[in-house]
């Protein structure tokens, strides 16, 4: 995959359209991510105890991997990713700048 955990990411659809945050977990296999901060949802947790209340946990959801578009180190913008062969490295680069990423 072109995008890893760690990477700074924009989401490009949805209620959270033009924002960005950091990537927490990656599931190649469904090609599903989740993005800290974004797309929150609502889970709400039965009392475990008699005197306990119940609570609302809010936690970000999976987007798919399509919703999101990498951001640039260098010029800070959303952009799409390309490979580069260096020696004996292939290293991600970013398709605006020619900047490799990290």
């Amino acid at each position: 995959m072109k995008i890893k955990k760690g990477d700074k990411v924009q989401m490009l659809r949805g209620k959270d359209r033009g924002k960005t945050g950091k990537i927490l977990e990656v599931d190649s296999k469904s090609r599903l991510l989740t993005v800290e901060g974004l797309n929150q949802i609502w889970k709400h947790v039965r009392a475990k105890r008699g005197g306990e209340k119940g609570q609302k946990i809010q936690f970000p959801s999976a987007v798919p991997f399509s919703t999101v578009a990498l951001v640039c180190g260098k010029c800070g913008e959303a952009t799409r990713v390309g490979f580069q062969i260096t020696g004996k490295e292939k290293v991600r680069v970013c398709r605006k700048c020619g900047e490799t990423l990290a």
